[in-house]
């Protein structure tokens, strides 16, 4: 595995995305851009096949394709991965800890939980840096990136170099933003139009949930305090959970916090399904295909592609 390339961004401006319909980002700390898939899968409790792309694959949106994430010691989370789409945007992150609030405060858990272990890190700390500084090209680019540092790395850089890179994880160019913000009337299908009316409609009221610029409530940007985040209750069970955003999700089955449904199909059916307080609806076979047609135009065929080099974001230096 190679380190990436590690770019200072200036702490005096957020990046901004090149997208019409993503909002200037909070400003993050100053940070260091690098790859997370990067990350050695030495960092990990096993020692050879966890990092953090085991649960963040790339063609996936960010997501693993499992009913839930299974740690480095096999053991399995109680949820699955959440999708990194605009990841930078959330007022909360995981499903169901509204109070962690950052990007770095969020890796902690992955890194040092121990029920159930997922990458395994806890008491491991040293030897996980060791290894990585011994390599020298790794070593050589966390110099660069944290000079202030004199050579004396902590987990903390690796946790804000990883985080870092997960605030360019920006999605807008999917057909809906062709369609919606770039003013291209045939980036959608007739049957794609027709499924986003009946998801903003009041029939069905997707949207109450699902709304905003990344279809998951409320976000944070670079221009407005923080909102509380959005929670919901799914219809399993009687616990809220964070809503996820929709952008990609053609990409991350399966779906639910416990990945319960497989398809796109099953939510729909699940949903027609559920008593409250969710509103009960039923779809004609021809509504469902539209609205799925709709959430399929919600995919950026740019977000998944391959990195070319360095996956960087605009920057103000």
């Amino acid at each position: 595995m190679r380190p990436s390339a590690f770019a200072t961004a200036s702490a005096a401006s957020a990046p901004r995305a090149d997208a019409a319909s993503v909002p200037a980002m909070p400003a993050p700390s100053p940070a260091t851009y690098s790859d997370a898939t990067d990350v050695p899968p030495h960092a990990s409790a096993t020692g050879s096949t966890q990092a953090c792309a085991s649960c963040h694959q790339q063609e996936r949106a960010f997501t693993d394709g499992r009913k839930v994430a299974v740690g480095a010691t096999g053991q399995l989370a109680a949820t699955n991965a959440m999708s990194l789409t605009n990841v930078a945007y959330n007022v909360s992150f995981g499903w169901s800890t509204p109070d962690i609030r950052s990007l770095e405060d969020q890796m902690r858990q992955p890194m040092l939980n121990d029920h159930p272990v997922e990458m395994g890190l806890k008491g491991r700390e040293q030897q996980v840096l060791a290894s990585l500084t011994a390599d020298a090209s790794w070593r050589s680019a966390f110099t660069a990136a944290f000079p202030e540092a004199s050579g004396q790395f902590e987990l903390d850089h690796l946790i804000k170099a990883i985080a870092a890179f997960e605030r360019t994880l920006i999605c807008g160019h999917s057909a809906f933003d062709e369609y919606v913000f770039n003013g291209k009337h045939n980036a959608l299908t007739p049957r794609a139009k027709r499924g986003m009316a009946l998801f903003y409609s009041d029939r069905l009221g997707c949207s109450t949930c699902h709304s905003g610029f990344n279809f998951s409530g409320a976000w944070a940007d670079a221009q407005d305090t923080p909102a509380e985040p959005t929670f919901a209750n799914n219809g399993i069970g009687t616990a809220a959970t964070r809503v996820p955003t929709l952008r990609n999700v053609a990409l991350t089955a399966p779906y639910m916090h416990d990945g319960r449904l497989s398809t796109l199909e099953a939510v729909l059916d699940h949903y027609q399904q559920a008593g409250p307080p969710l509103r009960r609806f039923t779809l004609t076979g021809a509504e469902a295909e539209e609205i799925i047609s709709f959430l399929q135009s919600l995919t950026d065929p740019t977000f998944t592609a391959e990195f070319d080099g360095e996956r960087t974001h605009p920057v103000s230096r």
